[in-house]
């Protein structure tokens, strides 16, 4: 059992504070007041990259000591900053942008405190996730995040298959270079569910491109990727099944026409017949000549 009361007088804490401090994802003006306090009372940052870090404390002139804390030395500045905390020194964790611990190995350094009762206290913030999420135009009631997709196909497939039959919208992230395998991937797995590839989340060239997988693919294809991407993917609801489900599939007691007509009460015809399609893994062209005989 851990009962953790975050804003206990100092005096009534033996041990320092674990902040979580989110940090602007590009656009400096999303820095929170609070955050920029308690960058300035800590006794110690540790941080991602302390290079990228520094750009942001010297614009908002915080002068607090900085080491570093990510992936390759985790296992040896890990102990040393429980250690500080365990002694009374408070200390913020910050990553290169956005909230620490998604992601990357703060999470190591969180489940450590928690298990020595150190306070972990977060300082909220922007989120390229949740930020993609709710301009998206899908349903946000409920959602997973998936991370970073596998780099080699056949583990993409199966992390892919893995989700597919989820009915949470689904938020990825991508780099550039890989956006448009993994949308291929989707394609070939998901079928062509509705998607949102948001990119340059809060920097002057911010765009999301919204459509089905193949028309985000097509597009790319004629406008290569450029900047981080978060892709949001809507979940299925039965409606948004693959062409390999057809057993046991909604639409499984249905005419074509029938089927058509269940999109039509939703979407245009033209985006009906490429839904159908989509659902049955047969070509547009035979859908729109079988329901307008």
């Amino acid at each position: 059992m851990n009962i953790q009361k975050s804003f206990l007088a100092r005096a009534e804490q033996s041990t320092g504070s674990l902040y979580l401090v989110a940090t602007p994802i590009g656009n400096l003006e999303d820095m929170t007041y609070r955050a920029i306090r308690i960058l300035k009372e800590v006794q110690l940052i540790a941080a991602e990259d302390t290079r990228q870090t520094r750009k942001l404390l010297t614009h908002f002139e915080i002068n607090t000591r900085t080491v570093s804390y990510h992936e390759h030395n985790k296992r040896a500045s890990g102990p040393e900053l429980i250690r500080m905390l365990l002694e009374g020194t408070s200390i913020a964790l910050v990553s290169d942008a956005g909230l620490p611990a998604i992601s990357d190995p703060g999470a190591d350094l969180v489940k450590d405190a928690v298990d020595r009762h150190i306070p972990v206290i977060p300082v909220p913030g922007a989120n390229a996730a949740l930020s993609a999420l709710i301009m998206s135009g899908l349903p946000t009631e409920r959602f997973l995040f998936a991370g970073f997709p596998p780099r080699e196909r056949k583990a993409i497939m199966k992390w892919l298959e893995e989700l597919k039959d989820r009915k949470e919208t689904l938020l990825f992230y991508e780099s550039p270079h890989r956006l448009e395998k993994t949308l291929a991937a989707m394609l070939e797995c998901f079928g062509d569910r509705t998607i949102a590839c948001v990119r340059e989340l809060t920097k002057r060239h911010e765009e999301a491109v919204r459509g089905t997988i193949s028309e985000c693919l097509a597009w790319f294809v004629e406008h290569p990727p450029l900047g981080e991407f978060c892709i949001v993917a809507e979940g299925t609801d039965g409606e948004t099944a693959g062409a390999g489900d057809e057993d046991g599939a909604w639409w499984s007691k249905l005419d074509l026409a029938a089927h058509v007509a269940h999109y039509e009460e939703q979407y245009d015809r033209k985006e009906a017949i490429k839904r159908t399609a989509a659902d049955r893994g047969l070509p547009k062209r035979d859908v729109y000549n079988e329901v307008n005989r």
